[in-house]
């Protein structure tokens, strides 16, 4: 058979940080981690730990020995999360790291942010660290792939992170994304750009997520993609699946699930090949090519995403509405289910809104700072982009990289004063994780570490320019995150049209960001905000929180839909024991 298939897993937690410590950032971050424990069986096995994200990096160590006898498969892990394991669990993250030496390692944007829509600075420092990052895993490879988070793409953010590397790229995406012209371009070499595209199969990769194919199921649904044009031809053609790491942990069977299901196709002679060799392969003739083939123009749809929700499509293909909370095509603000009762994801306007303004704050007060420290912008640039090599220092000295200070603050003259510059920026980065706007409710762990960082940043920012007037930004800035709840009146979210017609009152907007824990009457960005602020801010500054209650800055939350089948010890919310 001339089937040739390929999974890739995308691994990713965005960690349970509720508070950063103080740093004068020469150094990597530390932090307070939420105390909430949890536990998800395996196998039959119990695996513990102190909140999800702990118990999920411990899992990686049954994944990477089911793994490791698997060929054809692929694996991005955001550097974040690889920082993390190796701080947490040694032992899984050097199986890890064998694992990718092992396969086909790929490059994915730090901090898993929705990538288009950061403003094109960041797109680019983050393209940049991203290669860097992952050098020890793709420094003699010509081909390999790349994970935009929750594969949203537009042309300009792919080809910012062209531009950032002078390897070929395959970017992998879902088939709902991809504008066919022919049918003969599925499951083939496809250009896009100077690059190549894959588009998932979602019908299978979703079967095996969410488990409503059994093994015998999965191999059939494999096998009925089965090209005869192709096989008449003897040309090889590549069915491509690619699902989250963790859904090799959705019930105690998953992982033998997958091993069956990889072993079936196997047997009815599919060969396993990552999409990365098969391009490769197919570039170097080793596989036979159509006329044209890896010539293809392949057109993708601007602001697609693989996990978009689909039934609000209407046109059949996928955007990024999950994470602006209106629906792209038309702009109508729509409503979720969430625990059996509708919620209007209005609130994720504001989210996204307040900040892509409080980025440009830190970004223009950083590069402010470092213009005073006699810094130009292309080594202001370079300055930034070094920086990884502090804040994942920990990371980079296991692969012997270079990360002295010297080669650090060599674009800023070694200037010490840049560090502080250079940590602001990346606690901001750290607070663009993606996640708060995958869910439907507000109140979540990943919501309140994104504005626990992003004050962090904010704040340091005041101190940084105390006795000057950028200071008064900054205060605007946390006065922003404390005062949340009157975005809908300030940007006369109301005025926006609802798909049902009732998402963007003044109600639907109460109860989007109503509290889903006893013991706080705030939203969970004022309770982050002040969580951050009542230990952060003295003097002067700590007028800001005065008229606050502070009891009620607690960095409990309400748990994540999609976490409930842990067997969590407060199954009731997600907490912190201090």
């Amino acid at each position: 058979m001339f089937m040739k298939y390929a999974h890739h897993f995308h691994a990713y937690q965005p960690g349970d940080i509720v508070y950063v410590h103080d740093g004068d950032g020469s150094k990597p971050i530390e932090y307070e981690e939420r105390k909430s424990p949890v536990a998800v069986k395996i196998r039959g096995e119990e695996v513990r730990g102190e909140n999800w994200t702990r118990a999920m990096l411990y899992s990686y160590e049954h994944i990477s020995d089911t793994l490791s006898r698997m060929k054809g498969i692929s694996v991005d892990i955001e550097p974040f999360t690889f920082l993390m394991l190796l701080r947490y669990h040694r032992k899984a993250f050097e199986e890890t790291v064998g694992l990718l030496q092992g396969f086909d390692a790929v490059p994915t944007t730090p901090f898993h942010p929705i990538v288009p829509h950061l403003d094109e600075f960041e797109q680019r420092i983050l393209a940049k660290v991203s290669f860097d990052f992952y050098t020890p895993f793709t420094g003699e490879k010509d081909v390999i792939g790349y994970w935009l988070p929750e594969a949203v793409i537009t042309r300009k953010s792919a080809s910012i992170v062209e531009s950032s590397t002078d390897k070929r790229l395959v970017f992998l995406l879902d088939e709902r994304q991809l504008l066919y012209d022919f049918p003969q371009a599925k499951h083939s070499c496809n250009r896009y750009g100077n690059s190549f595209v894959f588009g998932r199969e979602w019908r299978i990769s979703d079967a095996f997520a969410f488990n409503t194919l059994d093994v015998p199921g999965l191999v059939s649904a494999t096998l009925a993609y089965r090209d005869d044009y192709k096989e008449n031809l003897g040309v090889p053609y590549l069915l491509f699946t690619a699902s989250d790491l963790e859904s090799l942990l959705g019930n105690p069977a998953q992982l033998d699930r997958f091993t069956a299901w990889m072993g079936g196709l196997e047997e009815n002679g599919v060969e396993r090949v990552s999409a990365m060799e098969f391009v490769r392969k197919k570039l170097s003739g080793e596989f036979r090519r159509l006329d044209g083939e890896c010539s293809f123009e392949m057109g993708v749809k601007d602001y697609s995403a693989w996990s978009d929700y689909f039934d609000l499509s209407l046109d059949g293909k996928t955007s990024d509405s999950r994470w602006l909370g209106y629906r792209r095509a038309d702009g109508k603000v729509f409503a979720r289910e969430v625990k059996g009762r509708k919620v209007s994801q209005v609130w994720k306007v504001a989210f996204t809104r307040l900040f892509e303004e409080l980025n440009r704050f830190v970004r223009l007060g950083v590069l402010k700072g470092l213009e005073d420290l006699g810094v130009g912008s292309q080594n202001a640039e370079e300055f930034l982009v070094r920086y990884a090599r502090v804040f994942f220092r920990d990371y980079y000295d296991y692969f012997g990289v270079e990360t002295s200070l010297g080669y650090v603050l060599e674009p800023v003259n070694g200037d010490r004063e840049a560090l502080k510059l250079g940590r602001a920026y990346y606690l901001m980065l750290l607070a663009n994780h993606s996640c708060p706007r995958f869910w439907e409710n507000l109140d979540t762990r990943v919501s309140f570490g994104n504005v626990s960082a992003i004050a962090k940043a904010i704040i340091e920012l005041m101190r940084y320019f105390d006795g000057s007037e950028t200071k008064s930004i900054f205060i605007e800035a946390y006065l922003r995150l404390l005062n949340f709840e009157g975005l809908h009146h300030l940007w006369d979210l109301g005025s926006m049209e609802g798909l049902e017609g009732w998402e963007t009152t003044e109600n639907a907007w109460s109860e989007a960001l109503k509290p889903e824990v006893p013991n706080s009457g705030y939203n969970v960005v004022t309770r982050a905000a002040l969580y951050v602020g009542k230990r952060d801010l003295r003097g002067e500054l700590r007028s800001l929180i005065e008229p606050y209650n502070l009891e009620w800055a607690v960095a409990d939350t309400g748990h994540i839909p999609g976490e409930v089948h842990g067997h969590w010890e407060n199954s009731e919310w997600c907490e912190h024991r201090n």
